[in-house]
């Protein structure tokens, strides 16, 4: 792609050569610097046109009656044209340059990177935004390990852009500090709508329509065979046991973050089995609603009924080459989700071992 304008300039060049005068091939040369514009810089883009004028020149003198004076002045005002032009798309490439500096700052915030191993929990995550020039989005997730458990926050805010942005952000960091203070899950989810509000509040959302966000927050215990979830009104999520697919409900939803003064804030806690193999898929309403060519939304539960037992970062690799192949690369909305698998205790990691194996000498020797 680089090399066309150059390529482009000797088919031009060699067909003018090669046919009669009056079919005229030279009157084309200036479509090279003009395309040069479109991916080189501006002196590169200059050289050719200045290549293009000599060519014209030469030709002029082979075959003489070409029009040259004109065609001449055609590729001087295409050359001048198209270095300004290659000025000013150098500058927006800077410029968006920069807005992706920015957008992956705000990623940090955000969506900070997180370990995949939290004791005998594995962990990996998976963000897609519905724009290609977006790098986040309204989705959201955190991993927390503290002395309650391994914390698990998974959310949308309602809308798009900065704003949905912010108000992510706000639930985020209130949970990054509720999650170590609190003892319970409620105390946890009162926190995150109270910061909600507050930023809701701050920078009231345009329009009629109030900003909310579902949420989805799970603690698993260390070293116990059961997690506990609390529901703000957002997708359940999928357990994979031996090959069985189960939906884990709430029995009562609880209020969506920022709606809790509207419709209360009855919180409700559910407790499920978890034992050494399962794998829990947490994920936001962009995966269930990606849409195939006829409209057909994304079959998640059946997908997963035909996954085999593999590594929570092998299960979203594949869930992020199926959602995009499904929906032809045409995502509607943004798209998160989190894979948690509790190893047994033959699957600890390389530096688990060594480190209770470090432990076990520390205590022969102070024995």
């Amino acid at each position: 792609m680089r090399l066309s304008p150059v390529i482009l300039t000797a088919v031009i060049a060699g067909l003018a050569y090669a046919t009669p005068p009056d079919m005229a091939f030279s009157r084309l040369l200036p479509a090279a610097p003009a395309l040069a514009a479109a991916m080189w810089p501006v002196l590169p883009t200059i050289l050719l046109g200045t290549v293009c004028l000599l060519l014209m020149i030469g030709l002029s003198i082979v075959f003489p009656g070409l029009g040259t004076w004109w065609t001449a002045a055609g590729i001087i005002a295409v050359t001048v044209a198209a270095a300004y032009g290659s000025h000013v798309r150098l500058q927006r490439e800077r410029t968006l340059f920069q807005v992706r500096l920015v957008a992956d700052a705000a990623q940090q915030v955000v969506l900070s990177p997180m370990p995949r191993r939290f004791g005998s929990v594995e962990i990996e995550s998976l963000y897609l935004a519905a724009a290609a020039e977006a790098r986040i989005g309204g989705d959201f997730y955190e991993v927390v390990d503290t002395e309650h458990g391994v914390r698990l926050l998974i959310g949308d805010v309602r809308g798009k852009g900065l704003p949905a942005v912010g108000a992510a952000a706000a639930i985020v960091n209130a949970f990054r500090e509720a999650a170590y203070g609190e003892a319970d899950m409620v105390s946890v989810a009162r926190r995150l709508d109270a910061g909600s509000t507050r930023y809701n509040a701050a920078f009231p959302p345009e329009g009629p329509m109030e900003r909310f966000a579902t949420a989805l927050l799970v603690e698993i215990p260390h070293g116990g065979r059961r997690i506990e979830i609390l529901n703000c009104g957002h997708p359940p999520p999928l357990l994979l046991n031996h090959g069985e697919i189960r939906g884990l409900e709430p029995t009562t939803p609880s209020p969506l973050l920022n709606l809790a003064e509207l419709i209360g804030d009855h919180y409700t806690v559910d407790t499920f089995d978890f034992g050494p193999g399962d794998l829990l898929l947490l994920y936001t309403d962009g995966v269930t609603e990606a849409r195939a060519r006829d409209g057909e939304f994304f079959p998640l539960a059946a997908w997963m009924r035909r996954q085999p037992p593999m590594p929570p970062r092998e299960l979203l690799t594949a869930l992020h080459r199926d959602l995009l192949s499904y929906s032809r690369g045409r995502l509607d909305d943004d798209i998160a989700a989190l894979a948690v698998r509790l190893c047994g205790p033959l699957e600890m990691s390389p530096a688990q071992i060594a480190a209770a194996l470090g432990r076990v000498s520390k205590v022969d020797l102070d024995r």
